[in-house]
């Protein structure tokens, strides 16, 4: 019996949000997006935050998150995206936020104020070693105290490491080290077990460190198949350049106007290479076609792909429109 292959469109979303900058204060260790300081302060605008709510809504979708990067950084432009989904019946479930912009207890109370009538119900606070690296627990601790105050929920991300981080003191930050030496040399690898971190993006480089890597051999035996996970839906973003983000793929991207129709092979010739043929379709391509020289080992089929789309786009020059953004290689 012949098994029909799955057609690589993407015709329904679930569950995702949309990214509303990837300017960042923070590069953070485990970041999926590349976020940092460094990334050009651009910030969603009007037409790409309807166009993406409207795209969404029309597959299926009518209840998203908001994140960045750091949305709170652009207080008027996170109001205007809270504005535009009411007007498009779009439901915000939640807006993301590291708590740097936290000041004082009168002027978070103010931005929150100002947001609530538009649609701001729940605060994801970011709560991480991750982040304590660089935002001080003060902070964190004066978000939360505002939600309170204005009668926003607090969804803390996650209520888990509250007591270690507050043990190291909140009035400054802590780097991972201190971490290791307060908890155990094992600290930082049984993060993963505690926390929910995809290793893609930044987080590749961090975990590989920490866990190892396995020979390439290995790794493309063991992968032939095309990677499914690029129809995943349960978990999607578009962000302010109108790119949809396939699977947790971060630097892969289709054109948020090429959802619902078949994926070109010719306009996303390594996303389709993925899809098709997997991580060993793409490594070959690589290294026939733009000479790719591989490490010995790497940690996982997605630290190769990224390693190799890093290659394409700052070695090569290569800008297509799947291996988008740019700066996001640029800040990995």
């Amino acid at each position: 019996m012949l098994t029909r292959k799955p057609k690589f469109v993407i015709n329904r979303l679930i569950s995702g949000g949309i990214i509303t900058n990837y300017y960042c204060t923070s590069r953070c260790k485990h970041c999926l997006y590349a976020c940092s300081p460094r990334w050009d302060k651009k910030y969603i605008d009007s037409k790409t935050t309807e166009q993406n709510l409207l795209k969404i809504k029309s597959l299926g979708c009518d209840s998203i998150h908001v994140g960045g990067g750091e949305p709170f950084l652009n207080v008027e432009g996170l109001k205007n995206v809270l504005r535009i989904a009411q007007t498009t019946g779009v439901h915000i479930e939640y807006v993301e936020t590291n708590s740097s912009w936290y000041r004082d207890a009168n002027s978070a109370i103010e931005i929150l104020s100002s947001l609530k009538p538009f649609g701001l119900s729940t605060l994801l606070v970011s709560i991480s070693p991750f982040h304590n690296e660089y935002i001080p627990f003060w902070k964190v601790k004066g978000v939360i105290r505002a939600c309170e105050v204005t009668g926003i929920r607090v969804f803390p991300w996650i209520a888990e490491f509250i007591d270690e981080i507050s043990a190291l003191g909140d009035k400054t930050t802590h780097n991972l080290s201190e971490y290791q030496e307060r908890y155990g040399n094992n600290y930082l690898k049984r993060l993963p077990s505690r926390y929910w971190i995809h290793f893609g993006g930044r987080a590749v480089k961090t975990f590989a460190e920490i866990l190892g890597t396995k020979p390439l051999e290995i790794i493309l035996e063991s992968n032939k198949t095309g990677c499914r996970e690029l129809l995943q839906v349960n978990h999607f973003h578009l962000d302010l350049f109108g790119n949809y983000i396939p699977g947790l793929c971060s630097g892969l991207a289709i054109n948020r106007d090429d959802l619902g129709n078949p994926i070109s092979p010719d306009k996303y010739p390594f996303l389709y290479t993925l899809f098709s043929r997997g991580i060993s379709g793409l490594y070959e391509m690589a290294v026939e076609n733009h000479g790719f020289e591989p490490d010995a080992g790497y940690m996982s089929k997605c630290h190769l792909c990224l390693e190799i789309r890093k290659f394409l786009v700052l070695r090569r020059g290569i800008k297509n429109p799947d291996l988008q953004p740019v700066q996001f290689y640029e800040n990995i």
